[in-house]
């Protein structure tokens, strides 16, 4: 089990404030979006060869904002059932190590952006989401214990995110891990897709 690290974990005002819990993560997430300039982010995701299955890079952007909603809905809920005066100990204890995990893992996802499409480094990128995914999994199984909504509303998450680390490894892998040069300014107009495809025709 891990360890409950106050110096590091969200103040426990925000898990107890829906509104805070809820936003924190869709303002970060939005916030951390923006400063990467989202359109020199989309000519750099146009200019990558991509694995099968990719989405078009239009939702990213409202997925993530649900995402984030369900992220921070969970936290709220793990922590006001968890919580609760007539909750067991076992209970508070699971609440408190989940909320450093949770702080844990926020700060690996608004890692991964900044990594991989302004650092343009696929490896690191790549090492972060595995990460990632492994915190948010361990995660949604403390706080299922706590509370089965909490563990219910970080499903979709741990969902996308092994999705997401399948398309990281992919392009990275793809791209012969190297992101250096690979911007377009449009879709090649010789294609039908809006992607270089995975040949690199």
């Amino acid at each position: 089990m891990t360890t409950f690290i106050p110096s590091i974990t969200i103040p426990a005002a925000v898990f107890a404030n829906p509104a805070a819990s809820i936003l924190l993560p869709v303002a970060l997430g939005t916030a951390v979006g923006f400063s990467v300039r989202p359109t020199d982010t989309q000519k750099t995701y146009l200019a990558l060869k991509q694995p099968p299955y990719r989405p078009p890079p239009e939702v990213f952007g409202p997925a993530w904002t649900v995402l984030y909603g369900l992220m921070g809905y969970s936290a709220y809920r793990a922590y006001s059932v968890g919580m609760s005066p007539f909750a067991s100990t076992e209970k508070h204890l699971l609440v408190k190590h989940g909320a450093t995990l949770y702080t844990i893992q926020l700060g690996l996802n608004l890692m991964w952006m900044p990594l991989f499409f302004w650092a343009k480094r696929p490896i690191e990128a790549s090492v972060d989401i595995v990460a990632l995914t492994g915190v948010t999994g361990y995660l949604t199984y403390l706080w299922a214990k706590v509370d089965t909504v909490a563990g219910l509303a970080l499903a979709p998450y741990l969902g996308w995110l092994g999705y997401a680390t399948y398309l990281s490894l992919g392009v990275g892998y793809l791209n012969g891990w190297d992101f250096n040069d690979k911007v377009v300014d449009a879709s090649p107009s010789t294609k039908d897709s809006k992607w270089v495809d995975e040949k690199g025709n």
